[in-house]
């Protein structure tokens, strides 16, 4: 079990074989100067299915730490963030803390692929994977209902708009697509006030902004399980998604330690 977990992880981030050649296409949301240069260059080379293309300098520390968008990866929060998934999980299992699984703003799936493959070593088959996201990339801020969010750009990226349709193909690939995985699709503003789940032992957080880790808070947070684990992905990178978790704790009294994964994510256990 060990074995195909820790290969997983390598092959969800693209680990294991990062230092063959890997590129990426013009996609950048401020492009440079020379990159600018290039772009009617490239928009008349993709007509002719070409694009012009970066090459990427390997970086196995930071893959592995999570601090690189990778061109080619499930998932981009690297090995610390997903062995903590797999403690935390294993955490639930062992004090059968009562619920179903959950990540909100899972980009290509790789963190929820990860849950899914982790409950199928352990043989469950009594609780669900929930994936939750717009699958059309992070909303424009609405800087006036939500001041923290001002000049937010994560919706200008376009690397972060994975379809739906792409998320099922990539569970498919590790053969893990089955009934323990449901879909949550939409503006969390729109989709997590009506989504059908009862309880969670886990729920982990990857909007990004304030709104969407509020959202995800204020609907769900209620629905997490005593004994049941918290983790913020983008708590210590994006002020957004800090200010959104600190002022929600301080509203609701919520006094659990919160523990560092690594230079970026942090969780907790819900105590009370």
């Amino acid at each position: 079990m060990e074995l195909y977990l820790d290969l997983l992880k390598k092959v969800l981030t693209d680990l294991h074989r990062i230092e063959k050649e890997e590129y990426k296409p013009l996609t950048k949301k401020v492009p440079t100067w020379k990159e600018k240069l290039l772009l009617p260059i490239d928009k008349l080379l993709r007509k002719n299915n070409y694009t012009i293309c970066k090459y990427v300098v390997p970086d196995i520390a930071r893959r592995a730490q999570g601090t690189d968008w990778p061109a080619n990866a499930e998932t981009m929060i690297g090995i610390r963030r997903l062995n903590n998934i797999q403690f935390c999980i294993e955490q639930i299992l062992t004090h059968d803390v009562e619920g179903d699984l959950m990540e909100t703003g899972v980009w290509r799936g790789g963190a929820v692929i990860f849950m899914r493959a982790v409950l199928k070593a352990h043989r469950i088959r009594n609780r669900v994977v929930w994936a939750a996201d717009s699958f059309e990339g992070l909303p424009k801020p609405d800087e006036a209902k939500y001041v923290h969010d001002k000049g937010d750009t994560h919706h200008l990226y376009k690397v972060l708009n994975v379809s739906l349709d792409e998320v099922k193909y990539n569970f498919e690939k590790y053969d893990l697509l089955d009934d323990q995985v449901k879909f949550i699709k939409g503006w969390f503003k729109d989709s997590l006030p009506i989504a059908p789940i009862e309880r969670l032992a886990l729920l982990r957080l990857d909007g990004d902004m304030y709104e969407s880790t509020m959202d995800a808070l204020v609907h769900l947070y209620p629905k997490l399980s005593i004994g049941g684990y918290l983790i913020v992905d983008d708590f210590n990178t994006v002020k957004g998604c800090k200010t959104a978790v600190e002022d929600f704790r301080k509203k609701h009294g919520i006094k659990d330690e919160i523990i560092p994964i690594d230079g970026e994510s942090i969780y907790w256990e819900k105590k009370s």
